[in-house]
């Protein structure tokens, strides 16, 4: 029976994948769990498994694509008896204009009032903003004019066949846009142009929408770090089983601090404020294809021993590309520690789909005045806490960081979950 393929949902927040590879083509058999394509999400690659025994028939969309989930992308024949399923035909190889150019016949738009604001679905916002289009030129479809993802898709068709058009008549057209593109580069520039790849091309769309759509702000503490660092040779000196980083106890602070004020773990989402149940934690690790984000579960309820051993499971999967797409997914806050490329303080962005990240710089020795007035050595840890003032105010915010750094100060705490 002729069964659809479709681009799967692999988690919470994925609303569109790129299609990186066909791991078989029509005509080839496959086994249940054999590797059939390839999708690119936010964050990872994912090899997407065959349900069970089967033939490709064909292949209906294109390498390169970006696709929203749900989309169907082939056809196979699971091998039983039933008859086709009726089935929208393949999406025609010269793009997706053609494929999307139906659609306006079918879905009626509602015009908004000038001056009213327009309703917009996240993934539609992305999508306008890729094709570079004005939303106010997109007619939506949706309840109350909302504008969604296929409205801006019919758009950019149109708009494209346009300018095809206007530049066969004009040629020069062309050589403006052209023109246009180099950002007003001056002239005697010299450089290499590479095309970034969909993992940093969908990064620098998310970052940049977090930074434009989340209302950051941003608040500086810091932490005694003698304590810690005189905790952390004791323990390692002790044992070899696990060996403890200070990145460690960072996250088992920033991990008790959730457990200790259960209203700070919540993010925005388009239905409203979500409080979450665990405290779920992102750790920023730096690999050879740019920052991953694995999320440590139940961080709060978790030892010193246990976080070092599953955070050095993540980071090793984290850099051997190795990471499920749900691993990357989840939690209120990431901790980005660069204490060790010797900065101060660092200012971050924070990561879609949560509400804080912690930046962590590195520790300095600086003379302070103890209580009688004379200097004294502190080994000071830099933090800043970026905060989604959607869902943190600035005094919960502050009490926030405290804890986080009296945990630090007095990691004894740290030992007893």
């Amino acid at each position: 029976m002729r069964r659809e393929i479709l681009v799967p949902k692999l988690g919470l927040t994925m609303s569109e994948g790129v299609l990186v590879e066909w791991m078989v083509q029509p005509g080839d058999s496959f086994k249940m769990d054999q590797g059939l394509f390839v999708i690119e999400s936010e964050k990872a690659a994912n090899e997407v498994g065959a349900e069970a025994d089967g033939l490709l028939l064909e292949i209906s969309a294109q390498t390169g694509e970006t696709l929203p989930c749900g989309t169907v992308i082939g056809y196979w024949d699971d091998g039983q008896s039933g008859g086709d399923v009726a089935t929208p035909g393949p999406i025609p190889a010269e793009g997706i204009a053609s494929a999307v150019t139906p659609v306006a016949a079918v879905y009626a738009t509602v015009p908004v009032p000038a001056g009213q604001r327009v309703p917009v679905t996240p993934l539609a916002r992305r999508l306008a903003a890729k094709h570079g289009l004005e939303l106010a030129a997109v007619s939506g479809s949706g309840p109350r004019g909302r504008i969604r993802a296929r409205d801006v898709l019919v758009q950019a068709a149109q708009s494209a066949q346009t300018a095809q058009a206007s530049a066969a008549i004009n040629p020069a057209h062309v050589a403006a846009q052209a023109s246009e593109r180099v950002e007003n580069f001056p002239s005697s520039a010299r450089g290499t142009m590479r095309t970034p790849s969909n993992l940093e091309r969908t990064r620098a769309q998310r970052l940049t929408a977090a930074k434009q759509k989340v209302p950051h702000f941003y608040l500086a503490a810091e932490a005694e770090m003698s304590a810690v660092m005189a905790l952390r040779i004791q323990f390692n000196a002790a044992q070899t089983r696990q060996r403890l980083t200070l990145n460690h106890f960072i996250l088992a602070a920033v991990g008790q601090a959730l457990e200790t004020m259960p209203e700070m773990n919540c993010v925005w989402t388009d239905d409203g404020i979500l409080t979450l149940d665990s405290s779920d934690v992102g750790m920023a690790v730096n690999t050879d294809k740019g920052l991953l984000v694995p999320v440590l579960r139940g961080l709060g309820q978790l030892s010193l021993g246990t976080i070092a051993k599953r955070a050095g499971e993540l980071i090793k999967r984290a850099q051997a590309g190795r990471l499920a797409s749900g691993e990357m997914q989840g939690g209120s806050i990431t901790v980005s520690n660069a204490g060790m490329h010797d900065v101060t303080y660092m200012t971050s962005i924070i990561n879609p789909g949560q509400s804080m990240i912690l930046g962590v710089g590195s520790i300095r020795e600086v003379f302070r005045p103890d209580e009688n007035g004379q200097p004294v050595i502190r080994r000071e840890m830099g933090m800043v806490l970026s905060a989604d003032h959607r869902v943190i105010d600035g005094v919960a915010g502050l009490k926030f960081l405290k804890c986080v750094a009296q945990a630090l100060e007095q990691p004894m705490c740290l030992l007893v979950t």
